[in-house]
């Protein structure tokens, strides 16, 4: 499975990276109706740092700022459930079948992705504020150099350089 299309299905929500109810189900081939049935059935293997429902103002924040909804699921009258990546790891082990397990798989390395790009801007932002802060102290000294030359007094009496013709 192409990780492009599962990392545009995950969403930043609450600070944590998640995947919607009807997304999953959409990637494990099954309906949104089954899906939650599974995990209605297992509610112990979901704790709320696994998987937890959108409030109606979080759900309405998503529809606006995401065009990719289908109108049909933009109207629903309850929020979606959204699995974190642990939540989406327990789904495979309530969904038995064959898709699941590989679907799961490319999930997880979409997210393990991700996680190591976001490792890697971390790394870059660091060496941009390192060079910033080298510049500024560079600029610092050459702005004190400048004040330094402009503040002092100017000599009188300077001869001009080049051909200076004498008048008579």
């Amino acid at each position: 499975m192409d990780l492009q299309i599962i990392q545009n299905k995950i969403f930043e929500i609450r600070g944590c990276r998640v995947m919607l109810d009807f997304h999953l189900a959409e990637l494990y081939q099954v309906e949104t109706r089954t899906l939650k049935q599974a995990v209605k059935r297992n509610q112990s293997r979901f704790p709320s740092d696994f998987a937890f429902q959108l409030t109606r103002d979080e759900w309405q924040e998503l529809i606006t700022n995401c065009d990719k909804f289908p109108e049909n699921i933009r109207h629903t009258p309850t929020p979606p459930l959204v699995f974190l990546e642990q939540g989406v790891a327990m789904l495979s082990s309530v969904l038995r079948s064959q898709t699941a397990i590989d679907v799961n798989i490319s999930i997880m390395r979409a997210f393990v992705l991700m996680r190591q790009m976001s490792f890697g801007y971390e790394e870059l932002l660091r060496r941009i504020e390192e060079l910033e802060e080298s510049t500024d102290a560079q600029f610092s000294e050459i702005y004190q150099a400048l004040t330094h030359l402009f503040s002092m007094p100017e000599k009188g009496g300077r001869r001009s350089i080049g051909f200076i013709q004498e008048e008579n």
